[in-house]
């Protein structure tokens, strides 16, 4: 089954927000200076750009992605502060040294050559500058995530390939800084960046999992409608709900930088 990335609306709802939490954190534990130039890869629908924007002031701010859906709604949403562009991490439209940090959320693990993207990202950062990523801890703390692969295996056995904990064991911190070093950074560090993914009621956990943007929704979209109410009605039934019928589940992600 092939991921679908392609429409920055649906994705918001499915990650988006709660990449966002992320990133408030991310770019503040960089601790960069105001007016840097940045450069935001694997941009998606524009929260970390966003974050970026609306706390550290960037002189510039160049958010790229693959899919001309995600561009279109980041740039929507960032409108003149940035420039989106579309592009791949593994030949970054951006030159030499254009950068003075350069990051990435929620992306490394979805591209196939990790380390020729962080070389891609260290080419276009300049001397002393920054190279920083964070992704979802999937094999740990990634409850929300996690429980849904739970219930699909179950159900369906053979999909047991497809729970993302088990497609991306290595989204964490010691295998990152060991990638990071072996492009070739310095004053390599990891931190973990933990959030409590909070849902109103059943369908705000559930109908973003019907946006068809992401792994586990392109899953629920390859089922037929009788699949579909069997995976709601076991995932209900297996979700902690309070008695106010709101859902808390903890989230971490692992963020990384390097110097170049």
């Amino acid at each position: 089954m092939r991921d679908s990335w392609q429409s920055g609306d649906p994705y918001e709802y499915y990650m988006g927000r709660w990449s966002r939490l992320i990133a408030e954190q991310f770019v503040d534990w960089l601790a960069p200076a105001s007016g840097m130039r940045w450069l935001d890869v694997g941009c998606g629908s524009g929260a970390l750009s966003e974050a970026v924007i609306n706390r550290h002031n960037p002189e510039q701010l160049i958010a790229i992605d693959q899919s001309e859906g995600f561009v279109r709604t980041a740039q929507q949403r960032l409108g003149a502060k940035a420039s989106c562009k579309v592009g791949s991490a593994l030949s970054l439209p951006v030159d030499d040294a254009a950068v003075d940090i350069a990051v990435s959320g929620l992306v490394l693990n979805f591209i196939p050559e990790p380390e020729r993207a962080l070389a891609e990202m260290q080419r276009v950062t300049g001397k002393h500058g920054a190279v920083a990523v964070y992704i979802w801890d999937y094999a740990g703390k990634m409850e929300f995530l996690n429980l849904f692969w739970d219930v699909v295996v179950e159900l369906n056995p053979s999909a047991s390939d497809l729970h993302e904990s088990r497609r991306f064991p290595d989204s964490n911190a010691e295998r990152l800084i060991d990638t990071f070093k072996r492009v070739g950074f310095s004053g390599v560090e990891a931190a973990p960046i933990e959030i409590v993914t909070h849902f109103s009621d059943f369908d705000d956990y559930w109908q973003p999992f019907l946006g068809g943007q992401g792994p586990a929704p392109t899953y629920v979209s390859r089922l037929d409608e009788t699949e579909r109410a069997h995976l709601r009605e076991a995932l209900a039934q297996r979700l902690p709900v309070e008695e106010n019928g709101s859902i808390f589940l903890n989230a971490r992600a692992w963020a990384t930088k390097g110097i170049v």
